[in-house]
């Protein structure tokens, strides 16, 4: 399947979770919306991007499990964190609960507005080995009758772990707590359903495993939420939709109106969402998911085997994407060795102490990628 995107052959390319890599099939055809674009942009922004921008939402909708009036397009998952974040009347007292191995640039969110509201940032610790029937109980435990929001990643970044959210939904939710999820690494990841998840907000990104291009992701809210969601640029949204002065929007829904309407920007990341839908439906894409799996799981243990170190969590815990212990090193002298001696582009991440290799493996990869990486730990650690 390498073959079929645009990534340098003679790279052992093991960090598709970082930014994705996009297949070629999909770049046509955001190439080909841009062009359809530069044909006449006042057309295609001020009096069609609205339908344009509702057939993808469909698509992507109902590939996700959610009602298409409930998501819009943003960036990235982190934009849409910060959309959550910067929305919610928070004070003095008020408390946001999260784990502490969530994403960093999320976590500098949470403490910029804590800090800016008088709020309080609080983590839980989860420790490792990842135990995912504890992990509820875990998370609750640090709850109390100040914690206003609940935030967790759905998969993490650093350890590469899948947080079972569904019971903290639930939980959450008789509480009167407001569930935000961090889905950066989910969407054509893992399997999703986001009505029967639950979370109030979920952000997630279509340019990691589903493949799509370069800056598009979503934010879903439950529709009682839509009111409250201001959008990080004040533009045409805020104003009666008459003033707008185009279509970029297909009703009136306040939550189209503030996040869609942000001024002039290139859509065609967003309307390619349906093709990496397609594209991934067409070659298989559950049997690719689980044969990647497969691949890093048996990757860890031939390097549990050469380090002797006990892996993070269970096989049931992560999904493609596998956070590797290796012996303690300095995390940029190893990711550079890997990649400068040894021609593999590989994230080293860092946890409680202890030092991993986070490899991901994607349709593209194959059994020698994983041999390349065995062989270069075997000599950069002389094991």
């Amino acid at each position: 399947m390498k073959s079929l995107f645009a990534l340098d052959p003679d790279l052992h390319f093991l960090n598709h979770g970082s930014f994705g890599a996009c297949p070629w099939p999909v770049l046509d055809a955001q190439r080909a919306w841009q062009l359809e674009m530069e044909k006449n942009p006042v057309a295609f922004l001020g009096r069609h991007s609205g339908r344009h921008l509702w057939a993808a939402r469909q698509v992507l909708a109902g590939h996700l499990g959610a009602d298409p009036a409930h998501l819009v397009f943003l960036a990235n998952a982190t934009h849409g964190v910060n959309t959550v974040a910067r929305s919610l009347d928070l004070g003095p007292g008020d408390e946001v609960l999260a784990s502490d191995h969530e994403y960093g640039a999320c976590d500098y969110t949470w403490r910029h507005e804590c800090q800016r509201t008088g709020a309080r940032y609080v983590r839980a610790e989860i420790p490792l080995p990842f135990r995912s029937r504890a992990f509820a109980d875990q998370i609750w435990a640090a709850v109390t009758p100040r914690t206003r929001v609940l935030f967790l990643s759905h998969v993490t970044s650093a350890t590469a772990l899948v947080f079972p959210l569904q019971e903290l939904c639930r939980r959450a939710r008789a509480a009167g707590i407001l569930t935000v999820v961090d889905g950066a690494h989910v969407p054509g990841h893992l399997p999703l359903a986001l009505d029967a998840l639950g979370a109030d907000f979920y952000a997630g990104n279509c340019h990691k495993w589903l493949c799509a291009p370069k800056g598009s992701a979503f934010l879903h809210a439950r529709p009682e939420h839509h009111p409250l969601l201001q959008g990080l640029a004040v533009s045409w949204g805020y104003g009666p939709e008459e003033d707008a002065g185009n279509a970029a929007c297909t009703g009136t829904s306040i939550l189209e109106r503030r996040q869609q309407w942000q001024g002039t920007r290139d859509l065609s990341p967003f309307l390619a969402v349906p093709a990496a839908i397609r594209f991934q439906a067409e070659h298989g894409w559950d049997a690719v998911r689980a044969a990647c799996h497969g691949l890093a799981g048996a990757t860890r243990d031939r390097i549990a085997a050469l380090t002797g170190l006990e892996p993070a969590c269970q096989d049931a815990d992560f999904g493609q994407m596998a956070a590797i212990p290796v012996p303690a090193m300095d995390p940029v002298s190893l990711q550079t060795a890997l990649f400068e001696r040894h021609r593999i582009e590989i994230p080293v991440t860092t946890h409680g102490g202890r030092t991993f290799v986070r490899m991901s493996v994607q349709g593209y990869n194959t059994p020698a990628d994983a041999d390349a990486l065995v062989a270069a730990l075997r000599t950069i650690y002389a094991l």
